[in-house]
């Protein structure tokens, strides 16, 4: 087993062992994927000050993300069919993030339901939803998470359309995988994973089929998936949804300063700037070229997290730095839950976390609460000069 020191290590283990389909589920945005390559690159486009001569023992990343206890601001980010890159996929990923102490996201398109990764974990996760049409399967999918004992939901808000992912299409994307010529010729050179998948019940979406009204079976799911989400989305909509849910809230896919504010207004404890991963709006801004304007408008009244791009700790560093109090990866975890199953999603965390570190000593901190853009070398107009 090679030695792994980098997110990019687990990424090249991922792709050999994943079928394609399930790797271009990830390793895709929407359209052009502009968006998608600038995420990463813009985090380039940064430059730390190195400092010297300056006391760097005891150093510490441990803070709070919603007022909750982290060894470090990172939460893994709620991301759909996570069952189908490994066996048992959500289950081994939360169990990574509670031995390590870092929130994990459960996605309402989940393989393994609500019920399961709580059955298997000891500590709360945090519950993401969708802005779906339905209020009796909303209301339920929130008393499950609460009879769960979840810490928080996630409403994630920028999906009212699904963005086009050329590769999605072309590949046939669907969990369990259609069996095509193409597929099947695929699947039988990814020996470990199959046999993974045989030693598992969990390949459907555990928190749709029998929960949701008329999908009783996988084969009903396409028609109620194409039909629940609901693009007639307001914000007076998302207050209904706070009303059904009375714990900690993270709104999710922020992207513009007004919508920063709207949440601010339905009582949101914290905002995701994130595009999806660039698996939205092709062209958009990088989340983290989307940062600083958003928090400029919402100022300490509410939590500001960001997501999209992140793929070491230097990046997670540079988004604190900025003025984030939390980040999320997806990607970079999933990377590594379908190289090395729960050990992986571990090595991604150790990844991010001593590079966090480290990077944090040589800029001069040694406490992660402490942090401001002192340490970053940021270009004029990164965050926008734009002709109105």
């Amino acid at each position: 087993m090679p030695v792994i020191t980098e997110i990019e290590d687990l990424r090249r283990i991922y792709k050999r062992r994943v079928p394609k389909m399930f790797f271009d589920y990830t390793e895709s945005g929407s359209w052009s994927e502009q968006t998608f390559r600038e995420n990463s690159s813009d985090f380039d486009r940064i430059y730390l000050k190195q400092r010297v001569a300056i006391d760097m023992e005891g150093r510490t990343t441990a803070t709070k993300m919603i007022g909750q206890d982290v060894a470090m601001p990172v939460a893994l980010a709620p991301v759909g069919l996570t069952g189908m890159q490994h066996f048992d996929g959500e289950i081994k990923a939360a169990r990574a993030a509670e031995k390590f102490g870092v929130p994990y996201s459960l996605s309402t398109m989940s393989i393994c339901s609500i019920e399961d990764v709580a059955a298997n974990t000891s500590k709360p996760f945090w519950m993401q939803v969708y802005t779906l049409k339905d209020d009796d399967f909303m209301q339920r999918l929130f008393d499950r998470a609460k009879e769960a004992e979840c810490s928080a939901a996630i409403i994630t808000v920028d999906l009212q359309l699904l963005g086009q992912r050329h590769k999605d299409v072309k590949n046939g994307l669907s969990a369990p995988p259609k069996l095509t010529p193409a597929s099947i010729a695929n699947m039988m050179t990814k020996v470990q994973w199959g046999m993974g998948m045989l030693s598992t019940k969990r390949r459907f979406f555990g928190n749709i089929v029998g929960h949701a009204k008329g999908v009783g079976d996988p084969s009903s799911l396409a028609s109620w998936t194409a039909q629940a989400f609901d693009q007639s989305l307001n914000w007076d909509r998302i207050r209904e949804f706070r009303k059904m849910w009375d714990g900690p809230l993270i709104i999710k896919g922020i992207m513009d300063p007004r919508d920063a504010l709207e949440a601010l207004n339905v009582g949101a404890d914290a905002i995701v700037v994130s595009n999806h991963g660039g698996r939205q709006l092709d062209g958009a801004l990088s989340s983290i070229r989307a940062l600083e304007p958003i928090l400029d408008a919402v100022g300490d009244k509410i939590e500001v997290h960001l997501d999209s791009g992140i793929r070491s700790g230097q990046d997670v560093l540079k988004a604190l730095a900025m003025g984030a109090k939390g980040t999320y990866i997806g990607r970079a975890y999933v990377y590594g839950l379908g190289a090395k199953g729960q050990q992986g999603v571990t090595d991604a965390l150790n990844v991010i976390h001593k590079e966090l570190e480290m990077s944090m000593g040589l800029c001069g901190r040694t406490d992660i609460t402490k942090l401001d853009r002192d340490i970053l070398m940021v270009p004029k107009g990164f965050s926008g000069d734009w002709v109105e």
